[in-house]
């Protein structure tokens, strides 16, 4: 008898204090046609959106997230009103949110201004049978997309940095989920030990102890970041130049020149994406 094997479980958690933005059905969108994906939200406004079976909204306030991570961590966590300094929370996410992931074999942390394209074609067995935490840059983790598998080491893997009290209690934002802000020094394939930072970094982390064979890490471009334009998202695929079918767009540095004055009441299943516009 052939035993058909299970699918890995996927969920990908995002937080959003405030009033969702302009982009968020789209987010939305490229969520519904990722069916074997779930995605939770944690807010504190309604959505005003019809979610898909896979999207969850857990209405959460930011002091109750506070709340939440110091009560899980045993110690005086700091948040602010600042949009960033949650990211340095976000490597925790697996054992803040233990009780929504624990069904999962991954959970991600991942934010809000994102087109999907389809995931599990560029996340398949291959990548999830063989490692323990998928980045979707070749050279550093990017904190808008990092999927950890659900396991005890990967939960509190963050806790092997021995910043990570530092960063969790001091209201600056130290970009622990990434690079420490030394972005430009990982891009241009400076070893991590000849890269000085203020706090060791989950990538400073994770390429130390990839490099002792002691964590299991994926690093490949997968998504698109900047304004490159020449994108059409069709029905859960996103395609650069006609050519290229990428994981993720990263609208980032776009929602800074397209900011249309009010948001969509629907979005059609098929659009294309200029340097500076929608359509």
């Amino acid at each position: 008898m052939t035993l058909v094997k299970k699918e890995h479980r996927i969920v990908l958690l995002s937080t959003y204090f405030g009033p969702t933005p302009w982009y968020f059905p789209y987010f939305v969108l490229s969520c519904r046609y990722n069916p074997g994906v779930d995605f939770l939200l944690f807010a504190d406004h309604e959505t005003g959106l019809e979610l898909p079976p896979n999207v969850r909204f857990i209405k959460m306030t930011l002091e109750a997230f506070r709340r939440k991570a110091t009560s899980v961590l045993g110690f005086d966590v700091v948040t602010t009103p600042q949009p960033y300094k949650i990211c340095d929370l976000r490597p925790a996410f697996g054992l803040l949110f233990h009780e929504y992931v624990q069904e999962y074999d991954f959970w991600g942390q991942a934010d809000t201004d994102i087109l999907f394209g389809n995931i599990r074609k560029f996340l398949d067995d291959t990548i999830l049978d063989n490692y323990d935490m998928i980045c979707l840059r070749h050279d550093y983790i990017s904190s808008w997309f990092t999927l950890y598998r659900n396991n005890e080491r990967m939960n509190h893997l963050f806790k092997e940095s021995s910043d990570y009290k530092k960063v969790f209690t001091t209201e600056r934002y130290f970009n622990f989920d990434e690079t420490n802000l030394t972005f430009f020094e990982f891009a241009h394939s400076v070893p991590y030990q000849q890269i000085p930072s203020e706090v060791e970094s989950m990538t400073h982390l994770v390429k130390r102890l990839q490099e002792q064979g002691a964590v299991r890490a994926y690093f490949d471009m997968h998504a698109i970041e900047g304004r490159p334009g020449r994108m059409i998202w069709s029905k859960g695929q996103l395609i650069y130049k006609n050519q290229f079918e990428v994981l993720l767009y990263h609208l980032l540095e776009f929602k800074k020149v397209y900011q249309p004055k009010h948001r969509p009441e629907k979005v059609k299943d098929t659009f294309r994406i200029s340097p500076a516009r929608i359509y």
